[in-house]
């Protein structure tokens, strides 16, 4: 890959990944909160496909930063953290929003999901695999 390409594309594309992460997470707290306020706006369809929206962006943007720098989940251990984080986010959320069968559990796994996003945040920003919890 040129230099100049990277030196061009990177910054666009982290700023987007970045905003994204920012959209998909607000998103997830407003229809979290919603869904624990009883409302049914959170679970209808408008606001579902625009999670899928935000959330396949997200993931295109970051796979574009993988392609752009050579990154490979396998070879760079913080990478295939964050990763493995992402897919526990997914289900965490997926029961904070749906799933969890009583409010009790979905303030639970909408808590959990939030501290797994925050240390997923951790772990990109030191691109170590403990995040802020390396020695």
């Amino acid at each position: 890959m040129q230099a100049s390409l990277i030196g061009t594309l990177y910054p666009a594309l982290l700023h987007t990944h970045i905003g994204l992460v920012t959209l998909s997470a607000g998103l997830f707290v407003l229809r979290w909160l919603g869904v624990l306020g009883g409302l049914r706006w959170p679970m209808q369809r408008l606001w579902r496909t625009l999670s899928v929206v935000i959330d396949t962006a997200l993931l295109s943007a970051g796979a574009t930063l993988w392609w752009l720098l050579q990154l490979h989940p396998l070879h760079q251990p913080w990478l295939g953290t964050k990763l493995a984080l992402l897919v526990v986010y997914i289900v965490l959320g997926s029961l904070a929003l749906k799933r969890g069968r009583t409010w009790r559990h979905k303030l639970g796994f909408g808590l959990l999901a939030l501290a797994v996003l925050a240390f997923m945040v951790s772990v990109a920003l030191t691109r170590h695999p403990l995040g802020w919890w390396r020695l």
